[in-house]
């Protein structure tokens, strides 16, 4: 008898990069949820220094400087993507690599690289979560911040099962699971107050 999908399985297992082929230039949560999200970035995250935006996309939602002339109040972001267009076209990117995490989840950076990173509504498409955030604390510096933003959206058939099989509980339950089984130290999930989308945020900081 056929036994059920494995955890990390996707409806869609076709090769990510045809899926990503495409620029999607669209919202993945609503307005209020991206500027509770924003101010919530602000507060997690180091004043400045090297930030990672992880599986980045056209938009990043960090917290803006406070000078109008400037994207972001870092002193650098990095991007690291499916799409050379969304990336292209992130106002708060200095700089950016296209890189497929599931199909090399070794991320393309040197040790102690960056003081903190995000990866906003996108850790349910990682099919080696562990794997992937085992490699993001190498090349964060000791004690930077790792924030795994998450909501209820999602391209279905490209989240692994896991994922889909659960709600709102499960997932903070599986984000807390991811960090520590990575290496971080003081994890805890934090859910936001949202006007419109739930949004939560899983933290870890990288040991020493």
């Amino acid at each position: 008898m056929p036994g059920g999908p494995e955890p990390f399985d996707r409806i869609d297992e076709s090769d990510d990069a045809d899926f990503y082929s495409s620029p999607r230039l669209v919202n993945h949560i609503e307005v209020g949820a991206i500027e509770t999200l924003r101010v919530a970035y602000g507060e997690l995250l180091p004043d400045s220094g090297h930030i990672l935006d992880l599986m980045s996309a056209w938009r990043s939602h960090l917290p803006r400087a406070a000078s109008s002339e400037a994207e972001h109040r870092f002193t650098r972001v990095t991007g690291l993507g499916m799409n050379e267009i969304e990336l292209s076209e992130n106002p708060q990117l200095d700089e950016w690599v296209v890189h497929d995490l599931n199909s090399n989840p070794v991320l393309p950076f040197e040790p102690a690289a960056f003081d903190a990173a995000v990866c906003t509504v996108s850790i349910q498409y990682l099919v080696h979560p562990i794997e992937v955030l085992r490699d993001l604390r190498r090349v964060l510096r000791p004690g930077g911040v790792a924030a795994l933003a998450f909501s209820n959206r999602c391209f279905p058939t490209k989240a692994v099962s896991i994922w889909n099989a659960a709600g709102d509980a499960h997932h903070c339950e599986l984000t807390e699971t991811y960090l520590t089984m990575a290496g971080y130290e003081g994890v805890r999930v934090l859910r936001l107050d949202s006007p419109d989308d739930p949004v939560f945020v899983a933290t870890g900081q990288a040991s020493d």
